[in-house]
């Protein structure tokens, strides 16, 4: 019985080949264009209208004039920062200042943070970009105040989440030149032992219950592996550093909105704390962020006005 001849094996065919090619081609391409597409979405998204030289590096803003300012007359600033992975054009679709700066007359920036994803740097151990954030914040308002009629003792700063951090670290490094700041679903990582501010500075806090990214009671979440303090201990020791009175005093509740005032402070500079109960990282009154990210947004109230009306009562003490 003869063997049966051993068979080669069969050779794919030029064409065969080919098509086997242009779709590898075709699925590489296809990445490509994917990137490219979302780089340009997010180049588009993350707009901005100005951009300053500071620390060597160029840093950019969004800047909203109302349309029908007085500029004969000082006008106030109010500059609110964007969270971790956020950017000016968001926070000005969150926060919604723009509409409030229209009605009462003032001037809105929205800062840029660094890196990617975006953020500031707020805590010791980021020591030099730390600084850079500061002298950027420092160098943005003599920007500002050279093409604009700025007024000096009307300076008020505010942001989410990391920016919320960001407020606080201004409020103990820049008191020379703000007036009063504002924190929404906070990140607070600088240390209290090395806030040394010049004056006391007067400070309106919002956070909720069920913040999913900085939880109210503090501790690790599920984002970040970070020692968050427990908001309503750190709102107390932030009053203390106010010289308040440590028994504050309750504000009127406005659904699941409750709040407390921390008053007798040096110089008047109260602290205001809001907690949002089942309120998640998330603007008050604002532009809804994804609930499976950040859950609930509150309507009960809005930061942003709640934080203008605050901010109307302190103004920079002038030599």
């Amino acid at each position: 019985m003869n063997p049966e001849p051993l068979r080669k094996p069969a050779r794919r065919s030029p064409s065969a080949l080919r098509i086997v090619l242009y779709t590898l081609a075709a699925v590489i391409l296809l990445g490509i264009l994917i990137i490219l597409v979302g780089a340009l979405a997010f180049t588009i998204a993350d707009r901005t209208n100005g951009k300053i030289i500071t620390s060597g590096e160029t840093r950019r803003y969004l800047l909203h004039v109302p349309r029908n300012i007085d500029l004969s007359q000082p006008v106030p600033l109010v500059i609110t920062f964007h969270g971790f992975a956020q950017w000016p054009a968001n926070q000005k679709n969150v926060s919604q200042w723009n509409p409030v700066a229209d009605r009462e007359g003032f001037i809105v920036v929205y800062p840029s943070g660094t890196n990617f994803p975006r953020r500031w740097h707020t805590s010791t151990g980021q020591g030099v970009e730390l600084e850079k954030d500061v002298a950027f914040i420092n160098d943005l308002i003599d920007e500002l105040q050279t093409g604009y009629n700025i007024d000096p003792a009307r300076i008020y700063v505010n942001g989410l989440s990391n920016g919320g951090g960001m407020t606080f670290l201004l409020g103990c490094r820049l008191s020379e030149r703000i007036a009063a700041t504002g924190g929404v679903g906070g990140a607070y990582m600088y240390p209290f032992d090395q806030c040394t501010p010049s004056r006391p500075v007067p400070m309106i806090i919002f956070h909720g219950t069920a913040n999913p990214i900085v939880p109210y009671y503090g501790g690790p979440s599920r984002s970040f592996e970070l020692p968050f303090p427990s908001l309503p201990v750190w709102v107390r020791d932030r009053a203390a550093l106010n010289g308040c009175d440590p028994t504050p005093g309750l504000l009127p509740a406005s659904g699941a909105v409750s709040g407390v005032q921390y008053s007798d402070c040096d110089t008047k500079a109260d602290v205001v704390f809001y907690t949002i109960e089942g309120g998640g990282h998330t603007w008050p009154g604002g532009r809804a962020l994804p609930k499976k990210i950040t859950g609930e947004t509150n309507m009960d109230i809005s930061a942003s006005e709640t934080m203008w009306r605050f901010f109307q009562q302190y103004t920079l003490p002038q030599d």
